[in-house]
């Protein structure tokens, strides 16, 4: 048996801004999920069941508002899931490498924080240092990964309808709107207003 459910309804039922937005990208990197508590596998196929019994309950008076509730709740289980595979993914990144660790502060930091400076002070190395690292690991520079997982936060925040464009760029602490704009166009080709028509 194969669930599909559109976007719109995953990105409509996200539990959790912040969080949501770490699991979206976490997913994009890593598309399968492959539970490894064998109480997740046993949550995961009683939600299911759960949810596939609603379908069926075609003459229920509620029908559609009920199995629209049992898709959030199965959503929300596996969300919960998917959080929990990346704090440990996250307590194992922050024991490893100068570059693993690198990569774990600016996924919990991005949102907020755009510079390579940021990154080496916390790490106590210089930039240039930070960005020779990157470079020997992955051919890229430190400032192009910060730029990379901070695009990937904005692309999930812009298909979410239900904050517009002023509240991303507050949430994300932009110094102005325009310069959220002008870092928007920089990172994806066409403004943040655009994107969305576009998607």
């Amino acid at each position: 048996m194969v669930l599909f459910i559109e976007k719109k309804f995953l990105l409509d039922n996200l539990p959790n801004q912040n969080l949501s937005i770490d699991s979206i990208v976490y997913h994009k990197e890593n598309p399968i999920l492959h539970p490894d508590d064998k109480n997740d596998k046993k949550k995961i196929l009683v939600n299911f069941q759960m949810l596939n019994n609603r379908y069926l309950e075609t003459e229920h008076r509620f029908y559609d508002e009920v199995l629209k509730l049992q898709i959030q709740l199965f959503v929300l289980e596996m969300w919960n899931i998917f959080a929990n595979q990346l704090d440990r993914r996250r307590r194992s990144l922050q024991a490893g490498t100068l570059y693993e660790r690198f990569l774990q502060l600016v996924e919990d930091n991005c949102m907020k924080e755009r510079e390579v400076q940021y990154y080496s002070n916390r790490l106590n190395v210089s930039p240039k240092y930070l960005n020779q690292i990157c470079k020997a690991n992955t051919g890229v520079p430190a400032s192009q990964w910060i730029q990379r997982l901070t695009k990937d936060r904005i692309v999930v925040m812009l298909r979410n309808k239900n904050m517009n464009v002023s509240e991303i760029a507050n949430e994300m602490e932009f110094s102005s709107y325009s310069f959220f704009t002008r870092y928007v166009k920089k990172v994806l080709g066409v403004s943040p207003s655009e994107y969305r028509r576009q998607f």
